[in-house]
């Protein structure tokens, strides 16, 4: 139940920055670049007590030991990596209905924040298989599933990168990142849908409560600081894509 509450709250909020936020004309690039710093330093000072939290204050497992440890940067990987593609996701749809290039940045700029915590993810996922599982990697539907997402908005960027046109790139890239989405429920209830090695998601009142506490700040770090990087990259894909339309404009103005 916590986690669905807690990815509510994350998908509150990039709504709020998508509609309320990053569209708002009258919004300037200075008044923005301060909201992403505050945001930014918030999220580094819990990020900072969460780690304090997580390896030093909250007790030792009793049946991992140390190694659950690497929960505390594991699970909050992936609420940066669904506010990310739901970022790219919501933008898309808006991208689609309206046609503006501002939610194909925005789509940009989550797709890619969403892909760096996937792979976070993935990784500290290995780290902490090997002495949980025995092996680094097996292809549970837990972790395929998440693999096949990291490879599909790989995708989504390499798409990118090959169309030249702004407006076909927006538009089929919009595709992907929608039907890309769908991918984000399907590993969520993989553990509950298929036999699996991966663990069911844990309720906070099976957990000690320094530990629920360490992994809620931990959360919270990530998500400001998933919401810091959303900005930064938004505003240099803003910056990008403004200069690309004006050499097409310029170009056909030349004819």
């Amino acid at each position: 139940m916590g986690t669905v509450v807690l990815f509510v709250v994350v998908a509150a909020i990039v709504i709020f920055v998508l509609v309320y936020g990053m569209r708002l004309p009258g919004m300037s690039e200075n008044t923005m670049k301060r909201a992403a710093m505050i945001t930014g330093a918030l999220g580094l000072l819990l990020l900072a007590v969460g780690l304090y939290l997580g390896l030093v204050w909250a007790p030792t497992a009793e049946i991992m030991g140390d190694s659950y440890r690497i929960m505390y940067v594991h699970f909050p990987s992936w609420v940066g990596t669904a506010a990310g593609y739901l970022t790219a996701f919501v933008a898309s749809v808006l991208y689609i209905r309206t046609r503006k290039y501002g939610y194909d940045y925005v789509a940009l700029a989550g797709a890619e924040i969403g892909l760096l915590f996937n792979v976070t993810g993935l990784i500290t996922g290995a780290l902490w298989g090997r002495p949980t599982w025995g092996v680094y990697w097996t292809w549970d539907p837990r972790l395929t599933t998440t693999a096949i997402m990291a490879i599909t908005f790989a995708g989504y960027l390499v798409l990118r990168a090959f169309l030249e046109d702004p407006e076909a790139r927006a538009r089929v890239s919009s595709l992907v990142a929608i039907i890309g989405f769908v991918n984000v429920p399907i590993v969520y209830f993989s553990v509950r849908w298929w036999r699996t090695l991966h663990q069911v998601q844990s309720s906070p009142d099976t957990i000690d409560p320094p530990m629920v506490l360490a992994l809620r700040v931990m959360m919270i770090a990530f998500v400001l600081i998933f919401l810091f990087m959303l900005t930064q990259r938004f505003m240099l894909a803003r910056l990008r894509g403004e200069e690309e339309l004006e050499a097409v404009r310029l170009e056909v103005a030349g004819d």
